[in-house]
């Protein structure tokens, strides 16, 4: 069943400068992307590529000074930008929900750790009263917290990182959405807590055929933990398909040089990693973003690259990807 769809997305960004000029920032161009019921779909690429960016407008949470000139996003068949604030009241933190980055500084420091789960029902009319406490203690139980009991009583700043993203987990899921979205949900955790965390979303999703969309820029998470990928550039999606076929073989540069910069065996494959920065998002180039850093470039990527389809489920916005793949 399909959850999410994201067709043709443009966001951009006005801003004055010290000139008083406006200028206007290309933060997504094209972004196209959809979530099933009881996958997982990584959304990965480095810092600034727009992933998070992405998150926000799916969950209906840009506000000014962006601005989505293009583009439709769809969950359930129904089109989040035609809706009011009220009506994505009912349906975020329901029906969709998010995980956050940074757990300590997105709980209540003020509210216990179980009035805070309780409230999250209570606002969204799941449960009231006893029955919002038993759900919610069987919630933190359910993402392997010990003592859920006990820790029904805690403050978020009594519980480590990997605890307080847990109870992050457990807040988005208590409501039992569709849809949960995962923005760097391990970030500032040790190796084996982001296993642990990891872990535990993983097997909530399995067992409630939940669809998910994990942001990060750890291939490595994508690689244990997604069914499909989908890469971003420059406010891009570059490459996308299943994750064992995008990995075994890349037909985008950026993805083949993301591929040789990660440590390990999956390292020593003969790809290029390419330096450079991404390109300015307030002027953006004509053509392929990617053309100068990319090692194949040539005069065709003076014109913007076609997504190319390598297979029915694989494909690549590149003039050689046939040639790459």
């Amino acid at each position: 069943m399909r959850l999410l769809e994201v067709e043709d997305l443009h966001v951009e960004f006005a801003a004055r400068g010290l000139d008083n000029r406006v200028r206007v920032a290309r933060a997504l161009n094209g972004v196209s992307f959809t979530v099933d019921a009881g996958e997982v779909v990584g959304l990965v690429g480095e810092t600034g590529a727009g992933k998070s960016l992405t998150a926000l407008a799916a969950m209906g949470l840009l506000r000014a000074p962006a601005r989505i000139p293009q583009g439709s996003i769809r969950f359930e068949g129904q089109d989040i930008l035609a809706m009011s604030d009220r009506e994505l009241e009912k349906i975020r933190g329901r029906r969709m929900a998010m995980v956050v980055q940074s757990p300590l500084t997105s709980l209540d420091p003020l509210k216990r750790i179980g009035d805070q789960l309780v409230r999250m029902q209570r606002v969204h009319g799941t449960a009231r009263g006893a029955e919002a406490r038993a759900r919610a203690e069987a919630m933190l139980a359910a993402v392997r917290i010990p003592d859920p009991a006990r820790r029904m009583q805690a403050w978020p700043h009594e519980l480590s990182g990997g605890m307080a993203q847990r109870v992050l987990i457990a807040m988005a899921l208590v409501n039992e959405p569709a849809l949960v979205i995962a923005d760097e949900p391990t970030t500032g955790l040790d190796v084996t807590v982001q296993a642990q965390v990891l872990d535990t979303l993983r097997d909530l999703v399995r067992a409630r055929n939940l669809g998910a969309l994990v942001i990060t820029h750890d291939l490595g998470v994508v690689a244990h933990y997604c069914q499909r990928v989908a890469v971003m550039f420059a406010g891009r999606i570059v490459e996308d398909g299943p994750v064992a076929e995008v990995f075994a073989r890349p037909a985008h540069p950026y993805t083949q040089a993301l591929i040789a910069s990660t440590p390990g065996r999956i390292a020593q494959l003969g790809y290029t990693v390419t330096g450079g920065t991404p390109p300015d998002l307030y002027d953006l180039p004509s053509g392929c973003l990617y053309r100068d850093r990319c090692p194949r470039a040539t005069t065709a990527c003076l014109a913007p690259p076609p997504r190319i389809a390598l297979d029915a489920t694989h494909g690549a916005a590149c003039h050689y990807a046939w040639e790459a793949a």
